[in-house]
């Protein structure tokens, strides 16, 4: 059954529009949050609307693009990792976007962990600092763009971990699926990753002894980056209590200020009143291994972090009127 809608106006848009927007690769949540976008916009717009999602990676690259104009909405995740963009941090030091806007943000439940192969015996990050093990560690390339990449090599680099210098490797791919194969196939030894609601953790999980990362690491990484930390629940790994790591939750759907207001209302519209239609695309998974952490909350997807569009504004206020 459809969810109740909160009686915030439908909108109408009676000029057609040609909308450019910025998804995934292709074959994952952000190109299909994209197409749902579209579908129920298109139907609220003039009759000769067209709608196209680029190919994207869902990282810096996004951001930039919304913020230089070259698409009018991007998905990027996590979330939090794009408030630099707005003052010009980390990569964003020498081109920043302080016009971006947010319309929404969908949650994703998700962390970039540590795991690290329990026959090296290692359980803290003090113990993997004493012993120095050559590890070969899957991860994402470190390229400036990619965010996981990123950030698992800051983790790292604050945490005292020297991999290449203790003579391990990085195995490193562009997206989790790779990274995923290598430990499987016990071509790696360690894992720094996202994505921790796919099936392949639960997999090579058992085999792992996952690290809680330091609260000095944390808060320094916070300080300097912004990005904040988060639980994993006790038993969400195999044999595994319950680690703080760094938070790599939510997918934030964003713009520049000048997106027209009639616009951005009706996509923060189709977000909380049409999110059925997304909704039920995972309802076959449970919500806390779901790539989209359902049921959702409308009044939630209006909680940023970026400033809201104030066309988006608009339509989330009446939810909390």
């Amino acid at each position: 059954m459809a969810p109740q809608r909160s009686g915030a106006p439908e909108p109408k848009i009676e000029r057609s529009l040609t909308l450019h927007l910025r998804g995934d690769w292709g074959g994952a949540n952000l190109h299909r949050i994209c197409g749902w976008i579209a579908q129920e916009l298109a139907d609220r717009c003039g009759p000769y609307t067209r709608i196209a999602t680029w190919n994207s990676r869902g990282f810096v690259d996004a951001v930039r693009a919304v913020g230089r104009g070259e698409v009018q909405v991007a998905l990027a995740t996590p979330a939090a990792f794009v408030t630099a963009a707005l003052d010009g941090r980390g990569p964003y030091a020498d081109e920043h976007y302080p016009d971006l806007r947010a319309l929404g943000v969908l949650p994703q439940r998700d962390r970039l962990v540590v795991g690290v192969r329990r026959s090296f015996g290692v359980r803290t990050f003090a113990e993997l600092r004493e012993r120095k093990p050559a590890l070969r560690v899957a991860t994402s390339v470190n390229d400036g763009v990619n965010h996981v990449g990123v950030a698992a090599h800051a983790l790292l680099e604050r945490a005292g971990v020297d991999v290449t210098g203790w003579g391990g490797e990085f195995l490193s791919d562009e997206r989790p699926f790779e990274s995923f194969d290598h430990v499987l196939a016990g071509r790696a030894d360690a894992i720094v990753h996202e994505a921790i609601m796919l099936p392949a953790w639960q997999e090579f999980g058992k085999d792992m002894h996952f690290l809680e990362v330091e609260p000095d690491v944390l808060e320094a990484l916070e300080a300097e980056q912004g990005w904040p930390a988060a639980d994993v629940a006790d038993g969400y790994f195999p044999d595994t209590p319950a680690f703080r790591t760094l938070d790599f939750s939510d997918f934030l759907v964003l713009a520049r200020a000048d997106l027209p207001d009639d616009v951005a209302y009706a996509i923060a519209w189709v977000l909380g009143e049409t999110r059925e239609v997304i909704e039920r695309q995972y309802r076959h998974i449970p919500p806390d291994h779901s790539p989209i952490t359902y049921p959702l909350d409308p009044v939630a997807i209006g909680r940023t972090p970026v400033p809201l569009h104030p066309g988006a504004a608009a339509y989330y206020e009446q939810l909390e009127a």
